[in-house]
């Protein structure tokens, strides 16, 4: 059993592709902090602990903390990754739209595809003695695309070591949220025109151009089966065309959007407002089947540069696509 306070930290525990509190809780795993004062904290947290140092919070210390001695330099990849990753989060509305989230070691890789005809969906009675019927269930033609997203961190020691890590932090969370509005764009894009395995959206056409009536709403509801509308996605202008709608101005509909900014929405479904989609569009989908996350290992960081150069310019990006898993499970309506 290793305890906190005596583990070497290196900047080697970042190699292998895993994040530094993976390879702590190895070496130091929480379960054996059950009943102590130090239960709630993961195996990061104890280290942070060990050196004092705060991260967050009015008394919070100044990112110098960290470089205070080598064993706790090796902490600040790992602090820089966990911010954007909380960033990443917070802005984040991929949960709300994807069935399944796959983490692959390299670049290259095949979601599995099935496309049931209507007979098959049907589930027809089978004789005794009969054949039951079959769903094929292959692989894609084409590889997932997978996209490199993420920002350079450009800034000297020298200029941020006074820095407070509690507003360094709100630096960095700011920087995992780009990279999520980025990758609900991708993800978006794939439920449109699909991941390049002749998989786009089927087109449910508004009654009258440009115009949205309740009633296209409920084409659209209907188009859906067998599957379930409850996601849907809309650019800001649809968003505005939504609100108006004589269906969405009732009383209660009123008083939940103006007390919560969340609305009544069509056949209950959740409605996401995604700025960067295309305008004129809404995207309806099932969540539980429509789209598959790939992501390449975690939050990608040049560790060596945060411990040895202390900054001056370290990138921090992450990679992940997106591949449809039932093309009818996403409909757009234009």
């Amino acid at each position: 059993m290793a305890f906190f306070d005596s583990i070497k930290l290196e900047k080697g525990m970042y190699n292998g592709g895993r994040s530094l509190t993976a390879v702590l809780e190895e070496l130091d795993p929480s379960e054996h902090y059950k009943g102590t004062p130090l239960e709630g904290l993961d195996a990061f947290q104890r280290q942070l602990k060990r050196y004092d140092i705060r991260v967050g919070g009015a008394h919070s210390d100044s990112v110098q903390k960290f470089f205070e001695t080598s064993n706790s330099a090796a902490l600040f990849p790992e602090y820089v990754a966990r911010a954007v990753r909380q960033g990443m989060e917070n802005n984040d509305c991929l949960k709300d739209i994807i069935a399944a989230k796959t983490v692959i070691d390299g670049m290259d890789y095949r979601s599995v595809v099935s496309t049931p005809s209507d007979d098959e969906k049907a589930l027809k009675p089978v004789a005794e003695g009969a054949a039951l019927p079959q769903t094929n269930v292959k692989t894609s033609e084409n590889l997932v695309k997978l996209i490199k997203r993420g920002r350079m961190l450009v800034a000297s020691y020298e200029a941020i070591k006074y820095q407070r890590l509690d507003l360094f932090t709100v630096t960095l969370r700011q920087i995992g949220a780009h990279i999520a509005r980025e990758q609900i764009k991708d993800a978006v894009d794939v439920l449109i025109n699909g991941d390049g395995n002749n998989n786009s959206a089927s087109v449910v056409a508004l009654d009258t151009a440009n115009t949205l009536t309740y009633a296209d709403l409920i084409d659209l509801w209907a188009n859906m089966s067998p599957y379930e509308l409850n996601t849907m996605l809309a650019p800001t202008d649809m968003m505005q065309k939504l609100l108006t709608l004589t269906e969405m101005k009732d009383a209660q509909a009123g008083l939940n959007f103006q007390g919560t900014g969340r609305m009544i929405t069509p056949m209950g479904a959740n409605l996401l407002h995604i700025p960067s989609m295309v305008s004129g569009k809404i995207v309806g989908l099932d969540k539980n089947c429509a789209l598959e996350m790939v992501q390449s290992g975690d939050i990608i960081l040049d560790s060596d540069k945060l411990i040895d150069r202390q900054l001056e310019r370290a990138s921090i990006s992450c990679i992940a696509g997106f591949a449809k898993i039932f093309k009818d499970a996403a409909k757009v309506l234009a």
